[in-house]
């Protein structure tokens, strides 16, 4: 079993890419980077890629996924404009290293994965005992979790080939949705949308991402919470 530790080394790598993301990549939101800052992203990772994690690029986690950038991770959360009380739906749990930084804003995450030996790996997530505020489901993203709504926040972390009515349905007025929606090119756009009291919403468009696309369905068409 690997024995998780964060050393000095890490800690040191953690600061530089914290101080790379404020005044290179030009995240402000400083809750977002000091909560970066106190994830290990080196435990959501093979011990073979320890001395890499905190490069600021993603890495393969199995079943076509990937971990995403920390840039990435700190661009949505930063969009999100997460506050402590707020219970946030999060599409796509992967590694668990998104969840497990708005998890340290204060947030309520309820998180859904549709690849089922990356729901069952859950099962060793390290930092379980720090985060009980992480709900774990598995099922299909695009049908959200309607017995848990409505949501403050909405976090999609794939590619969305349009914004789901579902998930918006779930969204609570005021609420906002960051996600990558697919564009003509091979990337996507980075939006925001804000829920209006009439049930339609505005949307802000941002930067461009690269993201696996937004599946729908699950590996066994089954959802279970955990």
């Amino acid at each position: 079993m690997r024995r998780y530790e964060d050393t000095y080394l890490h800690k040191g790598l953690r600061k530089q890419l914290i101080t790379y993301l404020r005044d290179i990549r030009g995240i402000r939101d400083n809750r977002v980077l000091e909560a970066m800052n106190q994830v290990p992203r080196h435990y959501f990772l093979d011990s073979a890629f320890d001395r890499i994690a905190y490069d600021d690029r993603a890495f393969p986690i199995g079943e076509g996924q990937t971990i995403s950038q920390p840039y990435t991770v700190a661009y949505q959360s930063q969009l999100l404009e997460v506050k402590p009380t707020d219970s946030i739906l999060e599409i796509g749990t992967g590694s668990i290293y998104q969840a497990s930084v708005l998890a340290a804003m204060g947030a309520d995450v309820f998180t859904i994965e549709r690849q089922r030996k990356l729901f069952d790996a859950q099962n060793d997530f390290p930092l379980r005992e720090r985060f009980p505020n992480i709900h774990f489901f598995y099922g299909d993203g695009y049908k959200g979790l309607p017995d848990y709504a409505p949501f403050d926040k909405i976090i999609i972390t794939a590619a969305a080939p349009y914004i789901p009515e579902k998930l918006m349905a779930q969204l609570k007025v005021g609420g906002k949705m960051v996600l990558p929606v697919q564009d003509e090119e091979e990337f996507q756009t980075m939006m925001r949308i804000t829920k209006n009291d009439d049930g339609t919403w505005e949307e802000e468009t941002f930067e461009h991402f690269s993201f696996v696309p937004m599946l729908e369905g699950s590996s066994d068409q089954g959802q279970s919470p955990r």
